[in-house]
């Protein structure tokens, strides 16, 4: 029988279904279900059980309107929301090291149930994999004020018997960041119960992508975080970080959206499918408002806050400040991050130059770098122009120095670059957003990653994807991913490891000056002038605006 005594109780999972070699535990609750008298605060410790707790399908998702391939969606009253789900060798000797993961979304929908995060072979490779859910949108990162001026309502009427860890500091009782909590909470959990399932609490990997990617560079950068994981991977982390004046603000714009004064007592009166309705109506004016500034460009409204408490600055700044103390990083992009943004139809459309002018203005992007990005690419639609700008400005420039940060302030960091594309019918499958993370965990069989990747995996996408999860495996466990660390600023003569198939590296070769392939796609980068590269000289004169959502 595959069952585990965690410190709240006893658990049965399962044979995973690809490999019988391999022990799933899915929906296992590490903290208590945050609504009720619970809703707004800190996650609370889930309460012990009788018995065999069955742990076979996963737990029910954060409250969001999002509807994805192959996952569950969420319905009003699915409460018990934050579980984590383990794959581990059956027979693995203990001791393995532990990989963490945290999904992407824009901070406000996904969830560990997406196919794309089976950890069924990256366990196979010696990992113990763990992945988790934890609040969203308004619930976990929309800012609830403390104090209500011209409230009666009571510590009692708000929950106030719930203890509030760190009582008696400054910890707030309805604090920011609460989706950054959740996520702290399943790190203790981890900490607390992960040998009895063969992993090791000393040996654990932080792990995201996009919204999840700056989750965890938020994380190596919290006191509170200190000492949960010592490596992270940090892949498309996006430019996006809030001050509590800009938080209040977007309180101000969904609690009108749906209906409620924007104080805690409207607030908690206001049921999750009212916030997250609401959310999606505040999106879509931006979206539909072409004068409104940033917001309608890629309308997404949430994200970490400068709270004072656990986070006091950007972790780009926080890195540079050496925050980020002895945690080592694995920091990757891909090479047309926004593309994917375009193809989904959740971008605006900048078809003509008025538009390119007004979105450079609302971003205060100086016109050497646009036009130094037109300039590199004559021979493309302006829509592609408006397309590699938004990729460095949101992802790319911002990825690469968090790396270049974290090495320059003392740490160790990795730094790599996704470029592998295919030829479809219909078009090109670029090297775009989300691409990569199908390749890292072994699931490009997943039907449902297939628009992602271009249809069905052939031998050479095979051959790439046990690379890069070979790179993740031997990062984990032994902290060297199979390049050198950044001795420099990328573009430096820095290593940087370029992820292609076996043939896109022989094309390239052929490219390039006497035909020479570089091993592996591990190349010192001399020249940082390419797309490849994201332009990365034009950006190092331009300077890099810091987001807020």
């Amino acid at each position: 029988m595959d069952v585990f005594t965690t410190k709240s109780g006893r658990v049965r999972g399962r044979r995973a279904a690809r490999d019988p070699g391999i022990v799933t535990v899915l929906g296992l609750p590490y903290a208590a279900p945050p609504f009720g008298v619970r809703r707004f605060r800190e996650p609370q410790p889930t309460e012990p059980w009788d018995g065999v707790r069955d742990c076979t399908a996963f737990g029910p998702v954060a409250p969001q309107s999002a509807e994805l391939p192959g996952a569950p969606s969420w319905s009003p009253g699915d409460e018990d929301i934050l579980t984590l789900n383990i794959w581990t060798p059956a027979d693995g000797p203990g001791d393995l090291p532990v990989l963490v993961w945290i999904h992407g979304g824009a901070y406000v929908f996904g969830s560990s149930a997406q196919p794309d995060f089976d950890g069924t072979a990256l366990a196979g490779g010696g990992l113990v994999v763990v992945t988790l859910n934890s609040r969203l949108g308004f619930e976990g990162f929309g800012h609830v004020p403390d104090v209500d001026a011209d409230s009666d309502l009571s510590d009692a009427d708000a929950g106030g018997d719930v203890p509030v860890p760190g009582a008696g500091t400054s910890a707030a009782a309805f604090p920011d960041n609460r989706g950054l909590l959740d996520q702290i909470a399943a790190l203790e959990w981890v900490r607390d119960n992960i040998s009895a399932f063969g992993g090791s609490p000393d040996r654990v990997t932080l792990a995201g992508q996009s919204s999840g990617a700056t989750s965890a560079a938020c994380l190596t950068v919290a006191d509170r975080a200190r000492g949960l994981f010592r490596r992270a991977v940090l892949h498309s982390a996006v430019n996006a970080f809030a001050t509590v004046e800009q938080a209040a603000r977007t309180t101000a714009e969904v609690a009108a959206a749906a209906g409620v004064p924007a104080t805690r007592a409207g607030l908690l009166a206001a049921p999750p499918e009212a916030l997250v309705a609401a959310t999606d109506r505040v999106c879509e004016r931006y979206a539909q408002d072409p004068g409104s500034g940033q917001r309608h460009y890629d309308p997404a409204i949430y994200g970490p806050v400068a709270d004072g408490v656990l986070l006091t600055a950007d972790p780009l700044e926080a890195l540079a400040a050496g925050a980020g103390g002895a945690v080592e990083l694995l920091v990757c992009h891909t090479t047309e991050e926004y593309w994917l943004l375009d193809a989904v139809g959740s971008s605006a459309k900048i078809t003509s130059e008025e538009q390119l002018a007004s979105f450079a203005a609302d971003f205060g992007l100086p016109a050497l770098l646009v036009e130094g990005h037109r300039e590199r690419l004559p021979d493309v639609p302006l829509l592609d122009v408006y397309l590699s700008l938004y990729s460095g400005l949101l992802f790319a420039e911002y990825g690469t120095r968090l790396a270049e940060a974290h090495a320059l302030a003392g740490g160790r960091a990795f730094l790599a670059r996704f470029d592998r594309r295919r030829d479809r019918a219909g078009g090109r499958v670029r090297a775009w957003h989300c691409a990569d993370i199908p390749f890292a965990f072994g699931n490009l069989h997943e039907e449902s990653v297939h628009f992602l990747v271009g249809g069905p995996p052939g031998a050479a996408d095979q051959e790439l994807s046990r690379r890069m999860a070979g790179a993740w495996a031997e990062f984990a466990t032994h902290g060297e991913p199979g390049w050198a660390p950044l001795d420099g600023p990328a573009g430096s003569g820095a290593t940087v490891r370029v992820w292609r198939t076996e043939a896109e590296e022989e094309a390239d070769a052929a490219r390039r000056p006497g035909g020479a392939r570089r091993a592996d796609g591990v190349r010192r980068v001399e020249d940082d002038r390419g797309a490849e590269h994201g332009f990365r000289d034009l950006w190092r004169t331009a300077g890099l605006p810091l987001l807020a959502p």
